[in-house]
């Protein structure tokens, strides 16, 4: 005679979801969102359906409805026009730069909503890299210091927590130090810790034409900073610094393909982890969608759930408010 029957457990709906481990919620959601120049101005992402490009004033407004649904947070990136960019970076502290202009809207429509600023000088880059090149290298120390005064423009103009996204070795106590200097003691930091050098980050790089430029006398890729994809054990490295210099945040990325490296982050350390279904993921599901090869609902559920379950507290996700519709019925 059988006695223990796993099933007994999954009868109907209401036993499964009284003894459902994980949950999801809007509250785990954090909207990437792009900004771009102009007034009155929108411009679809054609690798990436439903997400737009939009100007400050329809920015506001699309955090008022995610605000409306439960989405308390944003995740900001600037399309920087081509004038602007140089191998400095200095549009980036600019006070008055379209980053700052943003979030001091955001703040202003929405004061419950955080606003986490992208730290990071690729949108800002003639050469498209996250770091100051020099002699065709990537400049580790100076791109630091080139981080934490953007960080402090972006804590100036009402950010709540800034994430920096570059991978330059020892950022994280660099922009740490500068926000203490300036007063900033309860802005945030949320460290892309893990962040790999990934196939799966394409139809983001077009949205701010950000991806390294043709270029023989500079990298071709971003290989040198950000992790190889071949590993594990050093991610567990990165973290561990980056919770020694002070990070309050650790971020991985990308998220469905590095469920594993969420799970040992998870065992190690007791921060919050946040994960970021970067755009490549999204692009996967929402073409398959279309051509009727997975449920579009469903799939976005599921995966956004996984994340959850390998130890994730937050989700970057560009399906955060599809989800949050889905979740509100």
């Amino acid at each position: 005679m059988m006695h223990s029957r796993n099933r007994r457990l999954r009868v109907n709906e209401s036993i499964r979801s009284l003894v459902r481990e994980n949950t999801l919620t809007t509250d785990d959601f954090v909207m990437p969102i792009f900004v771009m120049e102009g007034e009155n101005q929108q411009e679809a992402i054609p690798s990436m359906p439903g997400i737009f490009r939009r100007s400050i004033d329809l920015t506001v407004k699309e955090c008022k409805e995610l605000f409306s649904l439960g989405i308390k947070s944003v995740n900001l990136y600037m399309k920087v026009s081509e004038h602007l960019k140089d191998n400095t970076g200095k549009e980036a502290w600019n006070k008055d730069g379209l980053m700052q202009q943003t979030i001091k809207a955001i703040k202003d429509a929405v004061p419950g909503m955080i606003v986490m600023p992208d730290v990071a000088l690729d949108p800002y880059s003639i050469y498209g890299h996250d770091g100051i090149i020099e002699n065709g290298k990537i400049m580790n120390d100076a791109t630091n210091d080139a981080l934490a005064r953007m960080s402090v423009s972006h804590a100036e103009a009402g950010a709540d927590i800034v994430a920096p996204s570059d991978m330059m070795d020892g950022r994280v106590l660099a922009i740490r130090e500068a926000l203490e200097e300036s007063g900033f003691t309860d802005v945030g930091i949320l460290s892309y810790s893990a962040k790999y050098a990934s196939s799966f980050y394409g139809p983001f790089r077009s949205a701010l034409d950000s991806a390294p430029k043709d270029n023989m006398e500079i990298p071709k890729d971003k290989k040198t900073y950000q992790m190889d994809f071949h590993n594990s054990r050093e991610a567990l490295n990165e973290v561990f610094k980056d919770v020694d210099e002070g990070a309050d945040i650790i971020m991985i990325k990308p998220g469905l393909p590095y469920l594993d490296i969420v799970a040992k982050v998870r065992e190690a350390i007791d921060l919050p982890i946040a994960v970021y279904n970067v755009s490549g993921e999204y692009a996967m599901v929402k073409a398959a969608a279309q051509n009727g090869w997975l449920d579009n609902d469903k799939t976005i559920i599921e995966s956004l759930t996984c994340f959850k379950r390998a130890g994730a507290d937050m989700i970057f996700t560009y399906f955060a408010k599809e989800a949050a519709m889905i979740l509100n019925k």
